[in-house]
């Protein structure tokens, strides 16, 4: 016992770099909210990456900023994320306007201004302002290489898609890299438009016709599900087109800790995210970028969660958490709200 009150007693002695803020803007005559991820290497005197993460349909910032979870590796790799937050829609649903439903938001006048505000108070490299996101936050990265391409560098989109009725008047003033994480057997986004959505990318960026592509390794034979990696390479300024083909997979992140249906666990689509973000900055290709921990290793599977008392837990709000790992790393946290 007094081993234990010990340990408790020298646990504020530890200090957590890692900042978790909850803040908004107004921005259109609302309250918009966010809650920005800022790693404990940032320092004002480096200019660093910002990485937009959009949450899906009746989700919320706080889920996506744990389901799509970027934050082991933004601590590795020092950018900075951002998790916005939608509005309701008129169903009282959380959404982003893409078109959809009558919505009247402006997003990506909200997206333009959140940039400007961040970029005031940190010291954000304007060239690396990358997007992703769930679902309708998939959709919301696609729309915003179409609308906000002088500020955006690349997307991403895990499930999402991008409205065929957009190829007409979407034209962005630079190469655009794009990669779409995509399940054959999502029920909720079809996978059937995919291919024509890479083909317009593919077009756009003067990448070659042709794709390469890998079967990836099924480590993961439990999952229901096995991965395709396709790319198409050589476009403008060294762009690509990347598309992860989900055989078997449903509406899910791959690699999330808390899975929702058929969820591929062969790849990590966090990771393979940044993998690609960090390859090119608005202009184009960056020279050849190493990505430690990264590109040829997967992060070790967690095990469990504890809190200071040893119990299994699960990820909570304002608590001091430890993440234990198959390896036998263990990591501290603490989510601030």
């Amino acid at each position: 016992m007094k081993k234990l009150l010990a340990f408790l007693i020298c646990l504020p002695l530890f200090t957590f770099g890692q900042q978790t803020i909850n803040a908004s803007i107004t921005h259109g005559g609302l309250q918009r909210d966010y809650i920005l991820y800022v790693p404990a290497s940032y320092s004002a005197a480096t200019s660093v990456p910002l990485v937009f993460n959009f949450h899906g349909y009746t989700s919320n910032a706080n889920q996506q900023m744990w389901y799509g979870d970027f934050r082991p590796i933004a601590d590795t790799e020092g950018f900075i994320i951002v998790h916005p937050e939608g509005t309701l829609d008129n169903s009282g649903t959380s959404h982003w306007n893409v078109g959809w439903g009558g919505s009247t938001v402006d997003d990506i006048g909200f997206t333009e201004s959140l940039i400007d505000n961040l970029s005031a108070s940190y010291n954000i490299d304007n060239n690396r302002i990358y997007s992703t996101g769930m679902s309708n936050g998939g959709f919301m990265s696609y729309q915003l290489a179409c609308e906000l391409s002088d500020r955006i560098a690349a997307i991403a989109s895990v499930t999402g898609s991008m409205s065929t009725n957009w190829f007409n008047s979407c034209s962005p003033n630079h190469q655009m890299p794009i990669m779409e994480i995509h399940g054959t057997a999502d029920g909720s986004v079809p996978y059937a438009t995919i291919p024509s959505i890479m083909d317009f990318w593919t077009n756009f960026n003067n990448c070659n016709n042709t794709p390469i592509i890998t079967n990836v390794p099924d480590i993961n034979t439990n999952d229901g599900c096995t991965a395709e990696h396709q790319i198409w390479e050589n476009g403008n300024n060294g762009s690509t087109v990347e598309h992860y083909k989900i055989i078997g997979g449903e509406h899910s992140w791959p690699g999330a800790l808390f899975p929702n249906g058929v969820t591929n666990q062969d790849i990590d689509a966090s990771e393979k995210i940044w993998e690609f973000f960090s390859k090119y900055d608005i202009n184009g290709l960056i020279s050849p970028t190493s990505i430690s921990n990264i590109t040829n290793d997967k992060l070790p599977n967690l095990i469990k969660i504890v809190d200071v008392l040893g119990r299994v837990t699960s990820p909570k709000p304002n608590t001091s958490l430890f993440y234990i790992y198959e390896d036998g790393t263990v990591e501290q946290k603490t989510s601030i709200q």
